[in-house]
């Protein structure tokens, strides 16, 4: 039986992950509880975005949240992703709904895989968004009437990023929705009754899914493999970079920079800097696993609307184990080490310099 055999290659993919992506082959070893957490995420992730994705007749789902938290999510975005094929060609309906940046991410990796390549962003600039926030766009190889772009030949799956600046985090709020559809251009009639193959086909997916997210990834820092505005340096920025195209799921249209952070018990990191002319900034903590910590219950991440600016507009945060009694405190949750991770969304601007020191917590309180 198809469906048997695929159920136990996914069981045997994670005892492999137990025992080979949480250890020394990967420098989780120390991680453990947490990377189990990790593990279980991103298959609730797969489970809900790959498991019954049908190009066909797609369907944008949520791709993370509270719950559902891998590869650097935000605390202030709604993502989404449907899986495409280029030769049938798609329309997509949608409204803003009062988000301050809406992209739409063609990417390579299609059959459940991870994203391998972002092949072209289409944000608002270009959706021709209608005073009420509505927008059409059309994807095909050959032109058609409407806001049409050309697919990718490539093309596997579509991306989508929804970011709000509010005084809460937008992902918090799990009754909020994005108005989004997407249809094959030709009808395609009702889905099969699923089968065997079907089945097996789905869980199958979920294993290319749940393996590129682990073994499929290279060692987190690896040498030779770290992006330019990744610093493998505690406590110390490089100048924020647009990522590479090679880079899956990278904001293409953003500038993004991130440093570890390293703090004793009684230590703080102080970052100041200045937000330029965007459409969205902010700065969050990740754990180990580039997960976000907890948004929902402690300030880890701030955003433009969340900042009080210092009286010449720039910023000063501040990153701790505890609150210093000083504005745009960083929770860190009490880990001793972990990753800053800024994003500046369409600048119009050079981004300030982000100068980080590591002070005394008593000498920062008085």
């Amino acid at each position: 039986m198809q469906s048997r055999e695929a159920f136990q290659e996914l069981i045997e993919l994670l005892r492999e992950l137990d025992a080979r992506y949480l250890g020394p082959e990967w420098n989780h070893q120390d991680h453990v509880p947490e990377g189990h957490r990790y593990l279980l995420h991103s298959l609730a992730t797969a489970l809900n975005v790959v498991l019954e994705a049908d190009p066909e007749r797609p369907v944008f789902e949520r791709s993370a949240g509270p719950n559902m938290k891998h590869t650097g999510d935000n605390a202030d975005a709604l993502y989404y992703v449907a899986y495409v094929r280029p030769e049938l060609g798609y329309r997509i309906r949608g409204n803003t709904a009062g988000a301050v940046y809406t992209s739409f991410s063609l990417e390579a990796g299609g059959d459940g895989h991870r994203s391998r390549g972002v092949l072209r962003v289409i944000n608002e600039r270009e959706l021709g968004v209608a005073p009420d926030g509505s927008y059409e766009l059309v994807l095909s190889r050959e032109r058609r009437p409407g806001n049409w772009f050309e697919l990718d030949p490539r093309v596997g799956q579509i991306q989508t990023r929804h970011y709000f600046e509010e005084p809460r985090p937008a992902a918090c709020d799990l009754a909020r929705a994005i108005p989004l559809e997407i249809e094959a251009l030709d009808a395609r009639g009702p889905r099969p009754a699923p089968d065997d193959a079907s089945v097996a086909a789905g869980i199958r997916r979920v294993i290319h899914y749940l393996h590129d997210l682990t073994l499929g990834m290279p060692p987190f820092l690896q040498p030779g493999r770290v992006p330019s505005w990744v610093s493998t340096e505690p406590n110390r920025f490089r100048p924020p970079e647009r990522p590479a195209a090679e880079i899956g799921q990278g904001a293409r249209d953003a500038l993004y920079a991130q440093a570890p952070w390293s703090l004793g018990p009684e230590e703080a990191l102080v970052i100041e800097g200045r937000f330029p002319r965007c459409r969205y900034a902010s700065v969050a903590l990740w754990n180990h696993y580039l997960q976000s910590l907890d948004y929902a219950t402690r300030p880890v991440s701030r955003n433009r609307s969340q900042t009080q600016l210092e009286p010449d507009g720039s910023f000063r945060m501040v990153v701790a184990h505890r609150d210093p009694g000083v504005p745009n405190w960083r929770d860190t949750e009490g880990r001793a080490t972990g990753s800053v991770f800024w994003r500046f969304f369409l600048p119009e601007e050079p981004v300030a310099p982000l100068e980080a020191r590591v002070v005394p917590l008593a000498q920062l309180a008085r």
